[in-house]
C-alpha cells in the first residue's frame, strides 16, 4: 500500500490495540517502543520513508493524522471493513478528493489523494 505520512504526534488509550492498528491494518513498520516509568512512547511509519514518522503517546492534544495515497479508492476499500468510517471518498471544491476514518483511540485519520 502506497500511504505517505504529512503529520503526526498521536494519543492513545490501548498501546496493543494502538500498536496492531498502525502496524497490521494500516502495514506501518515498528521503529521505536520505549516505556519508562509507566509511559510507553511507540513510534511506527510506512516502510521505505524512513524520514515520516508517527510517534504514538498517551498524551496528546487534538490529535489528527493526515495521509495521502495515489489511489484513495483501493485504500477506502481495504479499511472501511477494519475502521469506523467517518467520510466516503469525497471531491472536494478546491480540487482535493479525501475520505476519513477513526483509529482505536478516536483518533481522525484523514486520507487524501495524491494527484
Amino acid at each position: 500500500m502506497d500511504i505517505t505520512i504529512r503529520a503526526s504526534f498521536l494519543p492513545y488509550d490501548d498501546p496493543g490495540a494502538s500498536l496492531a492498528f498502525y502496524r497490521d491494518v494500516l502495514g506501518f513498520e515498528v521503529r521505536g517502543d520505549v516505556g519508562r516509568d509507566g509511559m510507553r512512547r511507540l513510534t511506527v511509519g510506512p516502510v521505505g520513508q524512513a524520514g515520516m514518522s508517527v510517534v504514538l503517546h498517551p498524551v496528546a492534544d487534538d490529535p489528527e493524522l493526515l495521509l495521502a495515497t495515489p489511489d484513495l479508492d483501493s485504500l477506502f476499500e481495504r479499511l472501511q471493513a477494519r475502521a469506523e468510517v467517518i467520510q466516503e471518498p469525497i471531491e472536494r471544491p478546491y480540487g482535493m478528493r479525501d475520505c476519513a476514518f477513526l483509529d482505536p483511540a478516536g483518533t481522525l485519520i484523514r486520507v487524501q489523494e495524491l494527484r
